[in-house]
């Protein structure tokens, strides 16, 4: 897979204006995604382009849509809508490619841009290295002659059309009437169409993080600060809290008590209820790698397998459209249900959740409990060495705790895709164990080399 100049494990991220995330880049992208999917015949060829709430996201746009216009595609514009409806859109309106301008969890300062093809997944690495190879071009490189250039609109509809389709994926036979749901969304991508849709389905909705400024995006809430939407489900006495991050693809939950429930708990939860229904295909879940050894055992008992990717919503999707799966996900609150989007979202997962909540007539709290997780530890670790991983030393610690843990549990050990970590998780029955394993290999890679 080369070595990429600007494509990580999720599009392009940075620090917003400073390299690669900047005006220029943007514009790059642009012109080599543009004449990449600009296939000459005499069609016009669309691309849409949605965005979160962050301040830099008025500097991205404008190159993106100056760059694909320049070689002569046709832009449409969503403005803030959930990652998740840029893809339903770009297949919908029959796009070529649509665009996301998001960091997604990270705070204002970052921004990033991630790709989805005409059928509405996220660009495979090959086509992401083909981007990459045309972006360092020369800039006046494949043109469109003047009256070729493309034309650019604002949609205005783009989030009514998101809603009533996320509203589709509610079961026709329930309504979320008298049902009081907290939702925090982020400051984000989510801040109308998530609490728009569920009261439209007949819920109380009391709404948090909906006023986007331009750098209050995920600041103290959303997924990755739950306390905030905690604190709101006790305020409000709501029956469920539901939390989105800033371009809503993911979503965690509060149940009554403001105790917070994982993406694991919530795959139990949706996969087990649709076990029961026959509507599960595939004959399991996918998650990753980092999903609870409690997951997979429940699922076992009722004879479903946890199959389990590399960490990255992408590489989920990619094993379930391979076994024709319908769900799958991350603990991190990645939920993709393959029946109704084609990649993680948010809105659509909580939409499922909130389905077994009515229908059970069960309170949150009992719901959140499909398993007991397996003491779990993960230390990140800062190294020096060149390959901390290709050392004997570092061999023989993971070889040594392998065998400690022997069939009781599981040892990862993962570079991290974004920064210069080492991640050391384990897992297990016994909680000792499991610490003196992660301490024992965490020090061995601290000292390699």
């Amino acid at each position: 897979m080369g070595d990429r100049k600007y494509f990580g494990t999720d599009g392009i991220r940075g620090r917003a204006n400073s390299h690669p995330m900047t005006a220029e880049v943007a514009l790059r992208v642009g012109l080599a995604a543009g004449r990449l999917f600009n296939t000459g015949d005499d069609r016009r060829h669309l691309v849409v382009i949605g965005k979160d709430t962050r301040l830099s996201g008025y500097m991205i746009e404008p190159a993106l849509v100056s760059g694909f216009a320049s070689v002569g595609m046709d832009v449409r514009t969503f403005g803030p809508v959930p990652t998740p409806g840029v893809a339903m859109l770009t297949r919908s309106m029959r796009a070529d490619l649509g665009v996301m301008i998001s960091a997604s969890h990270n705070d204002y300062a970052d921004n990033g841009i991630k790709l989805f093809g005409p059928d509405g997944y996220k660009l495979s690495d090959e086509i992401e290295l083909k981007i990459e190879a045309m972006m360092d071009d020369d800039l006046g490189k494949g043109l469109a002659a003047s009256n070729r250039l493309g034309r650019v609109k604002r949609i205005d509809d783009a989030q009514a059309r998101y809603i009533e389709i996320a509203k589709q994926a509610f079961p026709k036979r329930l309504t979320l009437q008298g049902l009081r749901i907290a939702v925090d969304c982020a400051n984000g991508a989510g801040y109308k169409v998530a609490p728009t849709t569920l009261y439209e389905l007949g819920a109380e909705v009391f709404p948090v993080g909906v006023e986007p400024n331009g750098t209050n995006i995920n600041a103290d809430c959303g997924s990755t600060h739950p306390e905030t939407l905690a604190e709101a489900v006790k305020r409000y006495r709501a029956d469920i809290g539901i939390a989105l991050d800033g371009d809503a693809d993911r979503l965690i939950v509060c149940d009554e008590k403001g105790q917070v429930v994982d993406g694991d708990q919530i795959m139990a939860l949706v996969g087990l209820d649709w076990a029961r229904r026959g509507l599960l295909t595939g004959g399991g879940v996918v998650a990753t790698v980092m999903s609870n050894l409690g997951l997979e055992r429940r699922l076992k008992a009722e004879g479903l397998t946890l199959e389990r990717t590399k960490v990255g919503d992408r590489y989920v999707m990619e094993r379930m459209r391979e076994g024709g799966f319908n769900i799958g996900g991350e603990q991190s609150g990645h939920i993709i249900l393959h029946d109704h989007a084609t990649t993680g979202d948010g809105l659509m997962a909580a939409l499922q959740v909130l389905a077994v909540l009515v229908e059970s007539g069960r309170p949150m709290s009992v719901l959140a409990r499909q398993f007991d997780p397996v003491p779990q530890k993960l230390e990140n670790v800062r190294f020096t060495a060149e390959r901390p991983l290709e050392t004997e030393k570092v061999k023989a610690a993971i070889a040594e705790a392998e065998a400690a843990l022997n069939g009781q549990g599981r040892l990862l050990v993962r570079p991290s895709g974004t920064e210069k970590l080492i991640r050391v998780m384990a897992e297990g029955d016994d909680e000792a164990l499991v610490k003196r394993v992660v301490a024992e290999v965490a020090a061995a890679v601290k000292t390699a080399g």
